[in-house]
Parts: C-alpha cells; structure tokens; sequence
C-alpha cells in the first residue's frame, strides 16, 4: 500500500485552491474598504462620529466646526491616564469660554469603573463611552491615552499617542486659538 500525501489528491487541491481564491478576495474586499474608510491623519479632516454621553446627552463632532476640539481617548485601567486627567480637567476650566471643547472617549471600559474615574478625578467635560470601538477604529488609535486636535475648520491639526504633559496640551490649543 503506497501512502498518498493529503496536499496532492485532487480534492483537497481544489478545496485548497477555493480557500486560497476566497482569502484573497477577502482581503483585496478590506483593503479597498478600508482605503475608504475616514482616517485621523493630521491634516485631514476629523472622522464624524456621534458620541452617547454619560449624563444621557449625546455630541455629534460636526455640530462643534467653529471650535478648537482636543478628543482624548482613556480608560479607567489605563495609569497614565490618571496622571492625564488633572491636566485635562484644569485645561478644560481654563479654556471653555474660549471656544475649546473637551471631548473623553471611554474606551473597553465598564461604565461604573468610568464613573468612579470621572468622579474620583472631577471630570465634568463631555465623556462617553465608545460601544464596540466604533470611534476608535476610525481615528485608528493605538491605546491609551491617545488625543487628537482638531481646528476650527474641523482637520485633524495634532494626533499625540501618548500621556500629555500640561505644555503640550497648552501649547497646542494656544496655537490653534491664534490660527
């Protein structure tokens, strides 16, 4: 009896040249897909997203065109987060009334777990959460914190994929106030 290898019968040949034909064809579908898909490189403009907020309210990014946006991506888990959130929520009282929006994206977070950080750190600028990572797939995150600028015209002015420090936060919204 003479053993045949399973990659040379005719049936899985074709049952692997059919797997083959279908995974590229998936991938060329994703690539072209996602070609498509809204990207939060600095000087695009900002993807579209509409927010559910904590409190019961929702925002909508492109009802803000005419403010400078600083959206920062966090997690209640997330260490440097809380060293971020005392500079995020000074900024926040300090540039309000100057046409500054603050915007806290929750990330694979609990909901009770993110209460207790907002309330731990007096957070009190707009946050939700991001159900299923809707709005972090589009702005392409990489973890948390992550923060993104946006102008008045509503591009991408700044993407940071770090902790900020309270210069750059500062330095960044002044440059956008005067521009």
């Amino acid at each position: 009896m003479v053993a045949t290898s399973p990659w040379v019968r005719p049936r899985t040949l074709a049952q692997g040249l059919i797997l083959a034909l279908a995974a590229g064809l998936i991938t060329l579908l994703a690539l072209g897909l996602s070609a498509r898909a809204p990207k939060a490189i600095v000087g695009n403009p900002a993807p579209e997203f509409e927010l559910e907020l904590f409190d019961g309210g929702v925002v909508r990014l492109s009802a803000l065109r005419g403010n400078v946006v600083v959206i920062n991506f966090w997690a209640s888990w997330c260490g440097p987060c809380r060293d971020e959130a005392p500079i995020l929520v000074d900024a926040w009282h300090a540039y309000r009334d100057r046409g500054v929006v603050f915007i806290g994206i929750d990330y694979v977070d609990t909901e009770p777990e993110a209460h207790a950080f907002m309330q731990e750190f007096a957070v009190d600028y707009p946050n939700g959460p991001d159900k299923g990572q809707r709005i972090a797939r589009q702005y392409q995150i990489t973890g948390v914190p992550e923060t993104f600028f946006i102008d008045r015209q509503g591009r991408v002015a700044a993407h940071y994929p770090l902790p900020l420090t309270r210069h750059l936060l500062i330095s960044n919204i002044e440059l956008l106030l005067t521009a």
